[in-house]
């Protein structure tokens, strides 16, 4: 025992390695909600419920080299509670022409409410040649304070 505070040099390295511990588990937490990505959301997920200034994206499979792609449909989201803030394609590993990957549309809440939002897979949106048929897909998001 050390003479000066009353406490055992094993009792202290313990005590010392307790608290790293506690120092580097409260690291991590921080470092991965810094660094999480906004929450994913796939079809089946038809009610959504976010905080206002949250992100969030819906995955959908998707073939770019088809000719379809997706869209919101209108009417669009109520923009007072919901608005795009835009999307990312991740191709199919390995990338070879005419394979199909993951597009993420992304949105942010904006204030507490509720909003329908659909979404559209059509062949040439925006086009002469737009069809009017194509896979369609509805979601209640609600932002809640």
């Amino acid at each position: 025992m050390d003479a000066t505070d009353g406490i055992s040099t094993p009792s202290r390295k313990i005590g010392i390695a307790v608290a790293v511990a506690a120092l580097l588990v409260t690291v991590y937490s921080l470092i991965s909600l810094l660094t999480a990505g906004p929450q994913v959301y796939g079809p089946q997920d038809t009610v959504i419920s976010v905080a206002p200034g949250e992100r969030f994206s819906i995955e959908l499979d998707d073939n770019p080299s088809t000719g379809y792609r997706w869209t919101v449909s209108p009417p669009p989201p109520d923009p007072q509670v919901l608005k795009p803030a835009g999307s990312h394609y991740e191709a199919d590993e390995p990338v070879i022409a005419g394979s199909g990957g993951t597009r993420y549309l992304e949105f942010q809440a904006v204030r507490a409410g509720r909003t329908e939002l659909e979404l559209r897979h059509c062949f040439q949106c925006g086009t002469e040649r737009a069809d009017s048929g194509g896979e369609r897909l509805a979601f209640r998001v609600t932002v809640t304070e």
